[in-house]
């Protein structure tokens, strides 16, 4: 059996599997490195995150956990519900 370091360092053989995790780190970890930053900030956990965005934790764990994986994306709607949470506005720049 592999361990988790000798899975990785084989999975990242393979091209397809190192195209995505590199768009991720271009692409989605910013963003999350952002949110996960502008949520400390504010000292918030979770759960008042999301009693404040008007839903459950569960919920903002998985925004969270989306922009990890890439398997969903949170629309500008609840992006901005949880910027407004924290005190903060939704800015969306091409550059």
């Amino acid at each position: 059996m592999l361990t988790h370091d000798e899975l990785i360092k084989k999975m990242m053989k393979d091209p397809a599997v190192r195209a995505e995790y590199e768009r991720i780190e271009r692409e989605e970890m910013p963003m999350l490195d952002t949110i996960l930053k502008a949520r400390a900030e504010a000292g918030l956990t979770q759960t008042q995150v999301a009693e404040r965005m008007g839903t459950k934790a569960p919920a903002v764990a998985r925004l969270e956990n989306a922009l990890v994986t890439g398997k969903h994306s949170p629309s500008i709607a609840t992006l901005q519900k949880y910027a407004a949470a924290l005190g903060k506005k939704l800015e969306v720049r091409f550059s």
